[in-house]
C-alpha cells in the first residue's frame, strides 16, 4: 500500500488541532489484515502491529508509547491520561488529555470514533462509541472528563470517523425496541429493511444526536462507511458476512 493517508476534517484542523483517521493505507500487515492494522487485540503478527503503530505515532512525530489508548470494553468509561501509559491500557472506551504532546487513540472497524477537541483550552478527546457505548453514555462521560478539566462542551468541536453507515447496518426490530425503550426519540434513527421484522440502523446520525444532547457546540460525520469499502477501511461485519476468523482495526488519533 501507499504511505499513510488519514482522513481529517476542517473542524479540528482549523482549530490547529493534530489528528487523523487512519485508512488501511501505509502499512506493513498481510492477509486478512493487509494494511496498516493497529489493533494489539487483533490475531495479526504482534511486530506487524508494533510497526504499523510505529507507523502512526511517526506521522506525529511522536514516540508509539505515547499513543494512549485503553482496552475497550464497549463502556462509558472515560479515562483521563496525564501522561504516557506506556501500553499498560486500562479498560474503558475515551481517552481525554490536556497535556501537550500527548496522543488520545482508539481502535475501530466498523464502531463510531469521535475524535474531539476545545480549541480554546486545548483538551482533547477520543472516543470508541459503538451502539452499546453511545446508548450507554460514552459520549456524556468524555465531555464531562473534558469539562472537568477545564473544556466548555459549546467551544467543543468534534469529528465522527469512519463507521459502519445505515445501509449496511441491518438489524432486527428487538435492537429498536431497545434503543426507544431507553431514549424515546431515537427511533428516527431507525428505517424500514427489505423485510417487516428489520431495520437499518444509522449508528453515525445517532452519535451525531447524543454528540447535541452532550453540549457539543459542532460535531460532524466524514460520511465514510467501513462495511461499503474493504480497500480503505478494516470491518467487523464484512469480515463476519465472509466468514473470515478475524479482521484488522482501524485507528483515530488525536493531540494538543
Amino acid at each position: 500500500m501507499s504511505d499513510l493517508a488519514p482522513i481529517t476534517h476542517p473542524l479540528l484542523t482549523a482549530a490547529g488541532i493534530a489528528h487523523g483517521f487512519f485508512t488501511r493505507a501505509g502499512g506493513v500487515s498481510t492477509g486478512l489484515y493487509e494494511g496498516l492494522n493497529a489493533g494489539v487485540g487483533s490475531k495479526d503478527d504482534p511486530a506487524a502491529v508494533a510497526e504499523n503503530r510505529r507507523r502512526v505515532a511517526g506521522h506525529f512525530n511522536a514516540d508509539p508509547d505515547h499513543l494512549n489508548g485503553c482496552y475497550q470494553i464497549h463502556s462509558a468509561v472515560a479515562r483521563v491520561a496525564e501522561g504516557p501509559w506506556h501500553g499498560d491500557r486500562p479498560e474503558g472506551d475515551a481517552v481525554v488529555s490536556a497535556e501537550p504532546g500527548l496522543l488520545c487513540s482508539v481502535l475501530t472497524a466498523d464502531c463510531a470514533p469521535i475524535l474531539m477537541a476545545d480549541p480554546e483550552t486545548r483538551i482533547v478527546a477520543a472516543v470508541h462509541a459503538g451502539w452499546k457505548g453511545a446508548l450507554g453514555g460514552v459520549i456524556h462521560s468524555a465531555v464531562s472528563a473534558m469539562q472537568a478539566l477545564g473544556a466548555e462542551p459549546r467551544r467543543v468541536v468534534a469529528a465522527v470517523g469512519p463507521c459502519i453507515a445505515p445501509a449496511s447496518y441491518e438489524v432486527g426490530v428487538d435492537f429498536e425496541d431497545r434503543f426507544t425503550h431507553h431514549d424515546p426519540g431515537s427511533d428516527r434513527f431507525f428505517h424500514p429493511g427489505e423485510t417487516a421484522d428489520k431495520r437499518q440502523f444509522d449508528l453515525p446520525g445517532f452519535v451525531l444526536w447524543r454528540l447535541q444532547q452532550a453540549g457539543v457546540g459542532q460535531a460532524v460525520w466524514t460520511g465514510h462507511d467501513t462495511c461499503a469499502d474493504a480497500e480503505r477501511f478494516y470491518s467487523n461485519r464484512r469480515a463476519f458476512q465472509h466468514g473470515e476468523p478475524d479482521f484488522g482495526r482501524l485507528i483515530a488519533v488525536i493531540g494538543a
